[in-house]
């Protein structure tokens, strides 16, 4: 079975167990804390039953490869909103605040006010949305080049900077700026037709899980482009104005304080030197500094 676990696998596993270990912990403070042990454990099962049996069938391997993981991030991205405020009551969003108001001198959501426009807003809202497209459209792209190595590696990475941040989530609980500042803002984002709807679905999907800090839509979007640069330079150049869009929406939003932003920023850096250093460990090839001055020189 040793073999048959990817780095992927590995770190999905681990990840469903702490949250099993999290929950057991708090289990008198948590709701519905058996039914989440639940999840996580027959996540960890069919994890492990996946890695003996995908070899057999095509399907089976598309949903090792890309079905599995995105049902896994996103089941236990809505299993956070049962968890982090019981774990964790105490929201930073103050310190946040008094964080972005300390390097501007001024709030970024509120002074953003002055430079929105309908069409403006429909076209950020938009670039916004399009982080949930993002791992998906890299991971196709591998698939199509026959980049088997690459997509493991990606994928691997990809997931390890997910669960960082739901980490994240859970030591440092942060509302973000559309609730906790919601009576600094003069009035509601207004777009032309795109961005209202959007708006309104994100907000009924991701619900309140407390997921401001640190900006997870920045930290993956910068990652995908950091893996495309690297594996698909054509994908590269295709996201690259959408992902710069998508930065400065979740700031132009008021999903992120600036701060949760740069927080984004060293997220992907310390999932890349984290990443790096275990894959090349698990590979017994090579190592972190050879990587870095590799992809450096590349730049």
């Amino acid at each position: 079975m040793k073999k048959d676990l990817r780095p992927a696998d590995k770190v999905n596993i681990l990840f469903c167990f702490f949250l099993t270990v999290l929950t057991f912990f708090f289990y008198r403070n948590i709701h519905s804390a058996g039914y989440l042990i639940l999840i996580y454990s027959s996540m960890i099962l069919f994890q492990v039953a996946l890695a003996y049996i995908y070899r057999y069938n095509s399907i089976l391997t598309n949903i090792r490869d890309i079905i599995f993981p995105v049902v896994s991030i996103f089941t236990i991205f809505e299993t956070l909103e049962l968890i982090v405020h019981n774990v964790n009551p105490q929201d930073i969003d103050y310190l946040l605040i008094r964080l972005d108001y300390m390097i501007f001198g001024f709030h970024p959501t509120v002074a953003l006010e002055n430079y929105m426009s309908p069409l403006l807003t429909d076209i950020i809202q938009v670039a916004y949305s399009t982080y949930y497209f993002l791992p998906i459209s890299l991971g196709i792209a591998l698939k199509l080049k026959g980049k088997h190595e690459e997509f493991e590696k990606s994928l691997f990475l990809i997931m390890l900077c997910f669960y960082i941040s739901y980490l994240g989530y859970i030591l440092f609980p942060a509302l973000g700026p559309r609730y906790a500042m919601h009576h600094f803002h003069q009035g509601e984002l207004e777009g032309l037709i795109l961005a209202m709807p959007l708006h309104n679905l994100l907000n009924h999907l991701e619900g309140i899980k407390r997921n401001a800090f640190p900006s997870g839509h920045t930290g993956i979007a910068l990652l995908v482009l950091f893996l495309s640069y690297i594996y698909a330079r054509r994908l590269f150049w295709v996201l690259l104005i959408p992902i710069l869009l998508l930065i400065i929406a979740t700031v132009y939003c008021r999903y992120h304080y600036v701060v949760d932003v740069i927080g984004g920023i060293v997220l992907t850096v310390v999932t890349i030197i984290i990443g790096e250093v275990y894959y090349n460990n698990y590979l017994k090839k090579g190592n972190v500094k050879s990587f870095m001055k590799k992809y450096l020189l590349s730049v």
